[in-house]
């Protein structure tokens, strides 16, 4: 009986604890249905939603490397991409971040930065997201010397960090519009990777390229993707004890891929940094390889500033490849067109009083150059002479001579077809203009248009790149080669992708006569030696050219193009150089002849110092 009374008295109990504890089971689960079901309360100061504290762990990310494509020089030398140490700081709770024994740790970060404590501390405690620290001033994260690294690393900051960070364009790099630049542009992305958008491979937010080189090899220079590091805290941004950080990135040796130019580094850098001390304030220089028509330097000014596209002082646009009023250089073109045409003759004998008596044409040299021939006439500019020749011819004999020598076309490196390694046809310089000769073209002859369009006035324009180039088809007796920029594009391993072939662009009128390009080539020695380009016979080489300029408005204004576009050495020409200096006051000397002197100089020197180190 008492055993019976003991087993009931036990299985009460028993069931007595088993319903409270089924109780407080029922309200923990209901508990966690209301948390689920219910909206969040408001959050007070420094308070956290329960929901938000559910999440056990949170990932804040910082991006180390884009992954973009970088550009080296024809001799490996890098113009783009630079890896460095910077501080990282990832943003932690008011409060979270442990600043070492009474503040000492944190004191000593700010010192190694060479800034006030107070004013790291204000900068930490506004951070939103993970950021690399920059000095004042500085465009890009900073970079941190040995002796900075030593010390932080000493240090044991949470959300502080040396890491490794590569910068698209280094401390060192002047922007160059060949190159171009990247920037945020949504609507240029929505337009050219609607797909990669759509499965959420890329942002509107990432950045591509704008302009130059950037542009045209835009879908090749994004790489695989991006290399960030992760640091993990909780749901209260407290750092998580023991996570630390997490690399992450893509794992292909192929990328990112570096794209070998044409461009030689230094060269370039020596002629911009004398363009810039001569003041030219707005126009262009191109340097082509005489034998290959390869492009050595193309510098434009004013300059381009990546970090800020439309800063005072700066422009986007390269004037190297935009066309321009082109003054007398475009009489090559016309004594080309004349002779091909048979309408004249080296030595015919033209009688130039100063006047031409119509189209309110003079000369530039005051009572004119009395009895010329029109190799005098080339060599003295006279506009007399050119503007009787080019009233002998139609238009359609001077545009079909521009266009057998390139000139009122584009002739930077194109492949019409679909470009492999892009699948789609691919033009290296997208922003070059092809420039024209008659605006609209004349449905019946006109002497007073030819007379203009034959001085390089009136409708005609053409690019500092088609001028180096027609030097470039002259000495090669009329054959038309296309500038190219890039010859390979390799993978990371150092493998070749893709080779960029030397190309040609034949006319589809075919091509000027060798003999009627010696007779221009022999022109352009007498321009320097008797001509209007006299002044620049001394120099490290014998040079030949032809200067320009052409009369312009701005605004109203009247301004001149000045330019000048030739060749050297004389014997063996190594390089074709074309400058032109925009917008300049009419009663201002050629700057391009002085300009193109300079170069050829900067050119000759360098070519002495590559063949003395065995690099020419």
């Amino acid at each position: 009986m008492h055993e019976r009374e003991r087993r009931r008295n036990r299985n009460r109990r028993v069931f007595i604890v088993l319903l409270g504890m089924s109780a407080v089971l029922a309200v923990y689960i209901l508990r966690l249905a209301w948390l689920q079901l219910t909206p969040g309360a408001p959050a007070l100061s420094r308070s956290i939603n329960w929901k938000r504290e559910a999440v056990a762990q949170r990932e804040r990310g910082l991006m180390l490397d884009s992954g973009r494509g970088d550009f080296v020089d024809r001799s490996g030398i890098a113009v783009t991409g630079e890896s460095y140490q910077g501080l990282a700081v990832f943003p932690l709770q008011a409060g979270a971040r442990n600043q070492g024994q009474q503040g000492y740790d944190f004191a000593k970060l700010a010192s190694a930065l060479g800034i006030e404590a107070r004013e790291l501390q204000q900068w930490m405690e506004k951070l939103k997201a993970p950021a690399f620290w920059q000095a004042q001033g500085e465009t890009a994260p900073h970079k941190l010397s040995k002796r900075q690294q030593e010390a932080i690393a000493q240090l044991r900051l949470d959300g502080v960090r040396v890491l490794p960070y590569r910068n698209r364009y280094p401390s060192y790099f002047h922007a160059k519009h060949v190159i171009g630049y990247i920037s945020q542009h949504p609507e240029l992305l929505q337009t050219r990777y609607e797909r990669e958008l759509s499965e959420r491979k890329m942002k509107l937010t990432d950045r591509v390229g704008g302009a130059g080189l950037e542009k045209s090899l835009d879908g090749l220079l994004r790489g695989a993707g991006a290399t960030s590091v992760s640091y993990f805290t909780d749901g209260s941004d407290k750092p998580l004890k023991g996570l630390d950080i997490r690399l992450t990135g893509p794992d292909n040796p192929y990328y990112p891929l570096k794209i070998v130019t044409t461009l030689d580094l230094p060269l370039q850098n020596k002629i911009e940094a004398y363009m810039d001390a001569q003041g030219l304030v707005e126009g262009a220089v191109v340097v082509l390889d005489a034998g290959t028509g390869d492009i050595v330097a193309m510098a434009s000014r004013p300059k381009l500033a990546p970090a800020s596209l439309k800063a005072a002082g700066s422009d986007m646009a390269n004037h190297a490849v935009r066309a321009a009023t082109p003054g007398s250089i475009f009489k090559l073109v016309t004594a080309a067109a004349a002779l091909e045409a048979g309408l004249t003759r080296e030595r015919e004998q033209f009688e130039c009083d100063g006047d031409y008596g119509r189209y309110g044409l003079h000369c530039w040299k005051e009572g004119g150059h009395g009895r010329i021939t029109l190799h005098e006439a080339l060599a003295q500019s006279c506009n007399i002479v050119f503007a009787t020749i080019a009233e002998r011819l139609t238009p359609a004999q001077l545009a079909v001579t521009a266009d057998k020598l390139g000139i009122g076309r584009k002739i930077g490196w194109y492949y019409p077809q679909p470009f492999s390694p892009l699948g789609k046809p691919l033009r290296l310089l997208p922003e070059e203009e092809a420039g024209t000769i008659f605006n609209p073209f004349p449905t019946r002859k006109d002497g007073g248009q030819l007379a203009q369009s034959g001085i390089g006035q009136r409708d005609v324009t053409l690019s500092p790149l088609q001028a180096a180039n027609l030097i470039v088809t002259l000495l090669h007796g009329g054959r038309v080669a296309e500038p190219r920029l890039v010859s390979e594009i390799r993978y990371a391993n150092g493998q070749v992708m893709a080779a960029l072939p030397r190309r040609y662009a034949p006319s589809r009128y075919g091509g000027i006569s060798r003999r009627t390009a010696n007779a221009l080539l022999s022109g352009m020695e007498a321009v320097v030696t008797v001509g209007t380009g006299h002044s620049i016979q001394k120099g490290v080489w014998q040079v030949a050219g032809k200067s320009g300029t052409a009369e312009t408005l701005r605004t109203g204004v009247k301004r001149n193009n000045q330019w000048f576009t030739g060749y050297g050495p004389l014997q063996s020409p190594r390089y074709t150089v074309a400058v032109l200096a925009e917008n300049r006051s009419p009663e201002s000397p050629n700057q391009a002849t002085v300009l193109f002197r300079g170069i050829m100089d900067i050119l000759a020197e360098e070519t002495t110092l590559q063949q003395d180190t065995g690099k020419g």
